[in-house]
C-alpha cells in the first residue's frame, strides 16, 4: 500500500510532464485583428517616412573636439599605443617581430626578383611601408611586406615598359634596372594615391564586388603565374620577355623550347634548396606543439646557400646567377616620374584594389578571431599611405602576406609592435649586413617563392568543395582562373569582375517563381510544388517571385504570373478585342443602313417604313442566314403598294394590295413567326412596333467572357506576394499596371501583398496609385489579401473553364 502511495505521485508527475511536452509542442497562438490593407495599416500604426540624417552636414562642421575626433580616427596609433599593455604583450611582441623578420628577409630578396627588379629593393619594400602601417593601420595581426601575388602584378608592368635588353651587357642591364626601378615606384605612388583617395571618401566598400570564389581564383591564377615565372631561375635560363594577354603560354612554350640549354649547377642547387626548405616545414608542421616558435628554414637555407656558393665559386665553376652586389645604406627620396602616370593608371588602380582586398579579407578573419574591429576606409588610408610614402623611397607596390601574418599571430603577436620591431631588423640588414648576400643564388630565392606558393596552390581544391556547395560560385571561380591565366592579371581581374556582376543579374532574372497555398489550419502560405499539404485557396491565386522585380526581369515576372497561373492571358484578351470588334462592324453597318432608309423616307413623294430583323450571332450560324432584313415600303396616296420580303434564298413581291395597312401586317406577322424579331424604323422617328425591341435594348453588356462565348479563368482574385521586393524601378511601375489591367480584362481582380515601407514610399513616388488602383488593393499580408478576396469575389461562372493554349 506504502508503495502504492509513493508510485502515485511519480505517476502522476511523470504524467503531467508528457502532457506539457505535448503542449508545448503543439502550442498555438491565436489573433484576433482586423483586416489590413495599407490604408488601415498606415492609420493604424501612424505612418509616416523616416526622418532623413544628413552625415555630410557632420562633415563640415569644425571644432576642437572634431579636429581631436579626426586626428585618432587617421592617426590610430595615438589610441592604442597610449593603452598598450607592456608587461601583457611585449614579450610576444618581441618574438613575434624577430620571427617575422627572418622570413621577411628571404621573402623580400626573393620578391624583389618577381617583380623584375633587384633584390635590395624588397628589402627597402619590407622596411618603410611596414614602419608607416604601425602608425595608420587598424589591424594588429597582419603582416604589411612584399606579397607574391602583388610583386607578380608589378613584375608583369615593368616588363613590358622596361624589357630586357637585346645582348647581356653590364651596361644595358644597369640601365634596364635603373628603369624599372622607376617604373616601380612611379606605380607604387600611384598605387597610394588610389588607395588614399579612395579611403578618405570612404570608398572601402568596393572590395564587396570582390567575392571569396572571385578573390582564391585570381590568387590561385597569380599562384600558377608565379611559378611560371621562376622556372628561368630554377633552370638558369635567358628567356624573352613577354607581356599582355597569353604571355603565360608563350613563356612556358619557350621553357620547354630551351629546356635543353638548362644548367646543371643552377638545377642542382634549386633542388636542394627546395628539398630542405620542404623538410624544414614538415618539421614544424609536426612539432607546432613543442616548439615555441618555428624553426626559421627559409633563413637557415639562405645563410647555408650564401657559405656555399662563396665557399666553392658556384658562380665561376657551374655558372650559377647570385644575387651581386647589394648596396649598403638607405637610398634617398626620389620624385616620381609623372609621365609614366597615363601608362600606369589602369595597372595601378587593379593593384590597389588586389592589395586591399587581401589586406582587408585577412585583417577581418584576425579580428573577428581576437574580438576587436578592424576599419576598412582607415585601412585603405594605411595601406595608400605606406605604398605613396615607400614609393617615394623607390619601393614597389606591397600588401600583407598570409604566410608572415599566420606566424605573427602564432608566434605570439599582439599588435603592430610586432611590425615595428620586424622593420627595424629589417633596416639593420639594409644599413650593415645585405652586403654579406653577395653570392647567395638566385635559384635559391626561386626556390623560397615556389615553396611558399604551397598554400595558395591548394586552393586548386576549391573545385571539388565549390561543386557541392555552390556551382554558381565554382562558374566564377573557373572563369576568374581562366581569364587570369590566359589574360594576364589585369585584365583576369577586370573580366572576373564583370562576370560576377552580370551573372549575379542572370540569377535575379530567373529566380523561383510559385503558386501559394495555404498550409491548413495556419495563415502560412507556401509552394505548392514543395509542399504537398499546401493547398491553393478555391478561386483565389497567390504568385511569389524570390527576387525583386526590375528592368532585367519585369518581363520575365510577368510571362511566368500568365504561365502559372494556368491562364492564357494574352490569348483570351485578343479573342476578346476580335469579338468586340466584329460587333462594332455590325453595328456600324446597321446603322449605316438605317440612316440611308432614313433619307429615303424623308423624301416628299410618300413616306416609307423599314422593318429591320435581327437575329443573334447563334441564330444566324444555325438558320444560314447572311442577311436577314425585311423592307416594308408604303406608297401612300397611290393604289399600288410594293412590300419586298428577302431573306437567304428567297424574294417576294406582292403588288395591288387594296390595304397597305393589312399588307404590311400579313408581311410582318409572316416574318415574326420565321424569324422572331424585328425592329422598326421611320423617317418620321416612328415608335418601336413590339415589344422585342424594348426586350433588346435592356440586354445585359455583350462585352463579358460569358456573353461573348469565350471560357472564363477558374479563379477569380489574383494576389501578388511582393515580400522579396527590396526596391522597385519605372520598368517595374510599368508592368504591374499592365498586369492589373490585363488581368482585368479577363475579369480577374488584383491585389499586392506583404510590401516593405521602402517600397511603398517607392510606388507612391512612382505615382503608382491612381483612382483604379489604390492602397486599398496593398495588403498586409498574404492572408489579409485572401480574406478580403474570399469576401470580395467576382461572379465566377457554374462550371469554370481552364483556357490554356498549347
Amino acid at each position: 500500500m506504502g508503495l502504492a502511495d509513493a508510485s502515485g505521485p511519480r505517476d502522476t508527475q511523470a504524467l503531467l510532464s508528457a502532457t506539457q511536452a505535448m503542449d508545448l509542442r503543439r502550442r498555438d497562438y491565436h489573433m484576433e485583428r482586423p483586416l489590413l490593407n495599407q490604408e488601415h495599416l498606415e492609420e493604424l500604426g501612424r505612418w509616416g517616412s523616416a526622418p532623413r540624417t544628413h552625415q555630410w552636414r557632420t562633415w563640415l562642421q569644425c571644432s576642437r573636439a572634431r579636429a581631436y575626433a579626426l586626428l585618432l580616427q587617421h592617426l590610430p596609433v595615438l589610441v592604442w599605443l597610449p593603452r598598450y599593455p607592456v608587461r601583457d604583450w611585449l614579450l610576444g611582441d618581441l618574438l613575434s617581430g624577430l620571427s617575422v623578420a627572418i622570413m621577411q628577409l628571404p621573402q623580400g630578396l626573393a620578391y624583389a626578383l618577381l617583380a623584375g627588379l633587384p633584390p635590395v629593393f624588397g628589402l627597402y619594400s619590407s622596411f618603410y611601408p611596414v614602419f608607416i602601417y604601425f602608425l595608420f593601420g587598424t589591424s594588429r595581426h597582419i603582416s604589411v611586406g612584399t606579397f607574391a601575388v602583388m610583386s607578380v602584378m608589378v613584375g608583369s608592368v615593368t616588363e613590358s615598359l622596361a624589357p630586357q635588353a637585346l645582348n647581356d651587357s653590364m651596361i644595358n642591364e644597369t640601365a634596364r634596372d635603373a628603369a624599372r626601378v622607376q617604373v616601380a615606384s612611379t606605380l607604387s605612388v600611384l598605387v597610394g594615391l588610389f588607395q588614399v583617395g579612395l579611403g578618405l571618401i570612404h570608398f572601402g566598400f568596393v572590395v564587396t564586388y570582390l567575392s571569396e570564389p572571385l578573390v582564391r581564383g585570381y590568387t590561385t591564377a597569380a599562384a600558377v603565374q608565379v611559378f611560371v615565372s621562376q622556372l628561368k631561375y630554377v633552370f638558369g635560363l635567358h628567356l624573352s620577355s613577354h607581356s599582355g594577354p597569353l604571355s603565360l603560354i608563350y613563356t612556358v612554350l619557350e621553357v620547354c623550347w630551351k629546356l635543353p640549354q638548362s644548367k646543371v649547377g643552377t638545377v642542382v642547387t634549386a633542388a636542394v634548396a627546395g628539398v630542405v626548405l620542404v623538410v624544414v616545414k614538415l618539421l614544424n608542421d609536426k612539432l607546432q606543439q613543442q616548439l615555441p616558435m618555428p624553426i626559421p628554414g627559409e633563413l637557415l637555407t639562405l645563410i647555408g646557400a650564401t657559405g656555399i656558393s662563396y665557399g666553392m665559386g658556384l658562380k665561376h665553376r657551374f655558372e650559377v646567377d647570385v644575387v651581386g652586389n647589394i648596396p649598403a645604406g638607405l637610398v634617398p627620396p626620389v620624385a616620381p616620374n609623372t609621365q609614366l602616370f597615363s601608362k600606369l593608371v589602369g595597372s595601378a588602380f587593379t593593384i590597389a584594389v588586389v592589395g586591399f582586398a587581401i589586406a582587408i579579407s585577412l585583417g577581418k578573419i584576425f579580428a573577428l578571431r581576437h574580438g576587436y574591429r578592424v576599419d576598412s576606409n582607415q585601412e585603405l588610408v594605411a595601406l595608400g599611405l605606406s605604398n605613396l610614402i615607400g614609393g617615394i623611397f623607390q619601393c614597389f607596390p606591397v600588401s600583407c602576406s598570409m604566410s608572415r601574418s599566420l606566424v605573427q599571430e602564432s608566434t605570439g603577436g599582439n599588435s603592430q609592435v610586432a611590425g615595428a620591431i620586424s622593420s627595424l631588423f629589417i633596416l639593420l640588414i639594409i644599413v650593415k649586413l645585405g652586403e654579406l648576400f653577395h653570392d647567395l643564388p638566385k635559384a635559391v630565392l626561386a626556390a623560397i617563392i615556389i615553396v611558399n606558393l604551397k598554400g595558395m596552390l591548394r586552393q586548386l581544391s576549391d573545385m571539388r568543395s565549390l561543386w557541392k556547395a555552390n556551382r554558381a560560385d565554382l562558374l566564377i571561380w573557373l572563369v576568374t582562373f581562366t581569364a587570369t591565366i590566359l589574360l594576364n592579371l589585369d585584365l583576369g581581374l577586370v573580366v572576373a569582375v564583370i562576370f560576377s556582376l552580370l551573372l549575379v543579374v542572370v540569377r535575379t532574372q530567373m529566380p523561383h517563381y510559385s503558386v501559394l497555398g495555404q498550409v491548413p489550419d495556419t495563415d502560412i502560405y507556401r509552394d505548392v510544388a514543395e509542399y504537398s499539404e499546401a493547398k491553393e485557396v478555391r478561386g483565389v491565386k497567390v504568385f511569389r517571385s524570390s527576387a525583386t522585380v526590375y528592368f532585367a526581369n519585369a518581363e520575365f515576372y510577368s510571362d511566368a504570373l500568365k504561365q502559372r497561373c494556368g491562364v492564357d492571358v494574352d490569348f483570351l484578351i485578343s479573342q476578346k478585342k476580335k469579338l468586340l470588334k466584329k460587333q462594332e462592324q455590325l453595328k456600324l453597318k446597321q446603322l449605316q443602313k438605317e440612316e440611308k432608309l432614313r433619307k429615303q423616307a424623308a423624301s416628299p413623294k410618300g413616306a416609307s417604313v423599314s422593318i429591320n430583323v435581327n437575329t443573334s450571332l447563334e441564330d444566324m450560324r444555325s438558320n444560314n442566314v447572311e442577311d436577314c432584313k425585311m423592307m416594308v415600303r408604303l406608297e401612300v396616296g397611290k393604289e399600288v403598294t410594293a412590300v419586298s420580303c428577302r431573306d437567304a434564298g428567297s424574294t417576294c413581291l406582292m403588288r395591288n394590295a387594296m390595304d397597305p395597312a393589312a399588307v404590311g401586317s400579313r408581311v410582318l406577322r409572316r416574318w415574326q413567326e420565321e424569324w422572331g424579331g424585328w425592329q422598326v424604323s421611320s423617317g418620321d422617328k416612328m415608335e418601336d412596333a413590339t415589344a422585342n425591341g424594348q426586350e433588346d435594348s435592356k440586354a445585359p453588356d455583350g462585352s463579358t467572357l460569358k456573353a461573348l462565348g469565350l471560357p472564363q479563368p477558374d479563379f477569380h482574385s489574383l494576389i501578388l506576394d511582393l515580400g522579396a521586393l527590396s526596391f522597385v524601378d519605372t520598368v517595374c511601375l510599368k508592368s504591374l499596371k499592365n498586369i492589373f489591367h490585363d488581368f482585368r480584362e479577363i475579369e480577374v481582380e488584383v491585389y499586392m501583398a506583404a510590401c516593405h515601407s521602402p517600397v511603398v514610399s517607392q510606388l507612391e513616388a512612382g505615382h503608382f496609385f491612381d483612382a483604379s488602383i489604390t492602397k486599398k488593393h496593398l495588403f498586409a499580408s498574404v492572408h489579409d489579401a485572401v480574406t478580403f478576396a474570399l469576401q470580395h469575389p467576382r461572379p465566377v461562372p457554374d462550371s469554370p473553364v481552364s483556357v490554356t493554349r498549347l
